[in-house]
């Protein structure tokens, strides 16, 4: 039997010569509890904010794209490419041509982004599911080229879902000379129809700089014919992720980025990354404001049990158990904390989960989600119980070892 730790449990629970030691102890408990809570709920909506963002990006974003190192464009027919593509756990392969232009329409005008792909796009994402309008996903018909716009660049170009007259868009050329008399000479210029529809990822990125079209559109208006700015993959269900990515990047070598979806959004998902660090970090020092009372509960305990200490030593209790019997005192409230702290944190996630108790608007629809988003990891539950368990520990162990030194002396 662990002696000390045997002794420091019966403290914990037991009723104390001055009843105010054993009400210092409870508010203790409670507000590591509290601060805990507090951790495990905002990490979760962290988590939960994350996630929701990357489900819109997943609408439109390939599950892999490759793209050149050097440059902004690459032979479509590079034997790299074609390796890379003809793996076994490629399910959906996409060519793409992606540039900026300027597109016109009844006098409005505005900077786009041409993203020209295959006709298989569809199965590469989930662009269908996003696609507001009457008509759908359609992206050529004979000679003629649709053009699928985001929402709020439709808002900006006053097209609607179903625009009458043709899109125009205007390109760089990009070789011969330009004749300073006729600088229109300077520009491509072609259409794109209305197929009825409009997409929207709900992503100010995507939404207000895009225009989905044909790849063959995008090659003849930038004057890319036989290359792509990016090859977008899927892979077969059941894939092992990670291992065929690690496959592509050792075919890619050093000509070409090999991006996963997080990697495609990566300065979102860092400012979201050091968001959650900085909440952690705060309420890691909420935390330690907290564990101040544990000091002051120790120290307490450790002068109302000046005369267990004498009988303890007389028993033969050497002075390293009679201090670790004050350290487990405070670990034990740090750890009980810890734990209810986490458990009612996560009921707390899971009644948001279920019911979205704390609504993000006053009334439906202000917003893309209603409430607020949560998403419990566990690795996160397991490093809020750790931090519990540091900060309590070292909350602990000066005034420990500074008033049992001076009660032992």
């Amino acid at each position: 039997m662990n002696v000390p730790f045997y002794i420091a449990r019966r403290y914990l629970f037991s009723k104390k010569k001055q009843n105010v030691i054993n009400i210092i102890s409870g508010i203790s408990v409670v507000g590591v509890a509290v601060a805990t809570m507090a951790m495990v709920v905002t990490l979760s909506v962290f988590n939960g904010f994350s996630d929701l963002v990357a489900s819109l990006f997943t609408a439109f974003d390939p599950q892999i794209e490759i793209t050149p190192t050097q440059g902004k464009t690459a032979p479509a027919d590079d034997p790299v490419l074609t390796e890379i593509r003809q793996l076994p756990q490629v399910d959906v392969a996409t060519e793409c041509v992606e540039d900026m232009a300027l597109a016109t329409y009844r006098g409005r005008q505005a900077m786009v982004t041409i993203k020209g792909v295959d006709d298989n796009f569809d199965q590469l994402t989930h662009i269908r599911e996003i696609l507001q309008g009457e008509g759908t996903f359609e992206l050529h018909a004979a000679d003629l080229h649709y053009g699928i716009p985001g929402i709020r660049l439709a808002e900006v170009l006053g097209t609607g879902y179903r625009y009458e007259e043709p899109l125009r868009i205007y390109a760089p050329r990009r070789e011969g000379q330009v004749d300073v008399t006729n600088p229109a000479d300077g520009f491509v210029e072609d259409e794109l129809y209305s197929p009825g529809v409009i997409f929207s990822v709900l992503q100010a990125k995507y939404d207000r700089n895009y225009i989905l079209t044909s790849i063959g559109f995008a090659r003849r208006i930038f004057d890319q014919q036989g290359m792509l700015s990016s090859l977008e993959l899927r892979l077969k269900p059941g894939s092992d992720f990670d291992a065929v990515k690690s496959e592509m990047k050792r075919l890619a070598g050093d000509r070409y980025y090999v991006k996963d979806r997080y990697e495609q959004q990566d300065d979102t998902f860092r400012i979201m990354k050091i968001e959650k660090l900085i909440a952690y970090i705060f309420l890691t020092f909420i935390l330690m404001v907290a564990c101040f009372n544990i000091i002051g509960s120790l120290s307490m305990l450790i002068i109302d049990k000046r005369d267990d200490v004498v009988t303890l030593r007389n028993l033969g209790a050497t002075d390293r158990q009679i201090t670790q019997i004050f350290l487990f005192e405070g670990r034990l409230i740090s750890a009980i904390g810890a734990v209810v702290g986490i458990v009612v944190g996560l009921v707390l996630c899971l009644v948001q989960q279920l019911f979205g108790v704390i609504r993000l608007g006053s009334s439906a629809g202000a917003f893309i989600i209603d409430a607020y988003p949560v998403s419990v990891h566990p690795w996160d539950v397991v490093l809020v119980f750790v931090t519990v368990m540091l900060v309590g520990f070292l909350a602990t162990w000066y005034p420990v070892r500074y008033f049992s030194r001076r009660l032992l002396s």
